[in-house]
């Protein structure tokens, strides 16, 4: 795995995946939680974690049209980790609404540079081994379940006034991991043409309906991603517990991180999208209405392989086989831009039924999301061997 001249640079890919995804086991379940302890109410909080969201729909297609322009992927990388790691270091100052709101617009600018990048970075060192993806990338996953199980028990026992502390940590690791990272050319395939360039490609059959769906996937996670530690909490569990449900999913999802090439052999990007979709729209509706009975949310949690582990892996292939080698950086961008619109969506809307519908009905109205996107992929994306 590590031997050989031209030998894919496993652990150094793996070690960037880790410490990226440990901020995202910071974030995704922590974040809404202190902006509680701050005294913000559930409205604020959801505004405040859609600017991040709304800034991925802008800035991964800024960045990654300067990266098939210049073709410096790993420099934007550099460039955006260090931006990231100054620009949230200004939460120090103040705790202010308006003040956070400029911090999470900042280093979201610059966060969100650093993925769509990267991934390029990881295919083009993969080369004729696309399938292999899903076995450094399970590095990301095993990152979040060590944050979200350690960050659990610090705030268990100690004041979330650690919390900005732990991600500065954790940015700093994304830094230090980016230079150790080498570079990497994408190869030419021969089988997809660039001529006509990133907007031809995008008009192929069923590509648009894809983004669409990448969209609905992350506007149905909003209330999770936002409001589930909350959620949890309401109902009695504690936070190391939570943290450990937290992980629980990520375990779930590493498993079939390791299978996920032999699923992509056998089965089609469409029919792994397909199955995401539909158990997706299980998953929100047993969190929604059964969360109280711990043996429902385990297996819930159990279902975050699909909802994120197959979806991502068959989506970050379907993007990989659909666009040239000079539009791979534009297409990663229109994804992570996609999800971020979705999740901007996911997280107002969720941060404005939460206090006026409840879980039930805004879980609900994340399962309708999923099984959208699940009719969309039925009907529009053609079979396709992965």
């Amino acid at each position: 795995m590590t031997g050989g001249a031209n030998a894919l640079p496993y652990w150094r890919l793996s070690s960037f995946y880790l410490f990226y995804f440990s901020l995202l086991g910071a974030t995704a379940p922590f974040l809404g939680l202190y902006f509680a302890h701050l005294g913000f109410s559930s409205a604020r909080i959801g505004e405040l974690l859609a600017i991040p969201m709304l800034m991925r729909c802008v800035a991964p297609n800024l960045w990654g049209w300067l990266g098939d322009r210049s073709g410096r992927r790993l420099d934007i990388v550099r460039f955006g980790a260090f931006c990231t790691l100054v620009t949230f270091s200004l939460i120090f100052v103040s705790h202010s609404y308006a003040w956070l709101a400029l911090i999470m617009a900042l280093h979201a600018f610059f966060w969100h540079a650093v993925l769509p990048q990267f991934e390029v970075i990881t295919l083009a060192h993969l080369k004729d081994q696309a399938a292999r993806y899903s076995q450094v990338r399970l590095w990301g996953s095993i990152g979040f379940i060590l944050t979200v199980i350690g960050l659990g028990v610090l705030f268990e026992a100690f004041s979330l006034d650690l919390y900005p502390w732990a991600l500065v940590f954790i940015m700093a690791g994304i830094v230090l991991s980016s230079f150790w990272v080498p570079n990497a050319i994408p190869q030419a395939r021969p089988d997809i043409s660039d001529q006509g360039g990133f907007l031809a490609q995008l008009r192929q059959p069923g590509v648009l309906a894809f983004y669409l769906c990448v969209g609905l996937m992350q506007l149905s996670h909003g209330p999770y991603y936002s409001f589930q530690t909350i959620y949890l909490e309401s109902l009695g569990y504690s936070r190391s517990l939570i943290g450990q449900l937290w992980a629980l999913g990520v375990v779930a999802e590493v498993l079939l991180f390791l299978v996920m090439a032999r699923i992509l052999t056998r089965y089609s990007v469409r029919v792994v999208l397909l199955a995401s979709f539909l158990i997706a729209a299980l998953r929100w509706l047993l969190l929604g209405n059964f969360a109280d009975q711990l043996p429902v949310l385990l297996f819930a949690q159990l279902l975050h392989a699909a909802t994120f582990g197959s979806f991502h892996a068959a989506a970050i292939h379907f993007v990989q086989r659909r666009f040239g080698p000079r539009q791979q950086g534009q297409s990663q961008a229109l994804y992570a831009a996609l999800a971020g619109t979705g999740g901007a969506l996911g997280a107002l809307y969720s941060g404005y039924s939460w206090s006026t519908l409840g879980p039930v009905w805004t879980y609900g109205i994340a399962s309708l999301a999923a099984l959208a996107a699940a009719i969309i992929i039925a009907t529009r994306l053609q079979e396709e061997r992965a």
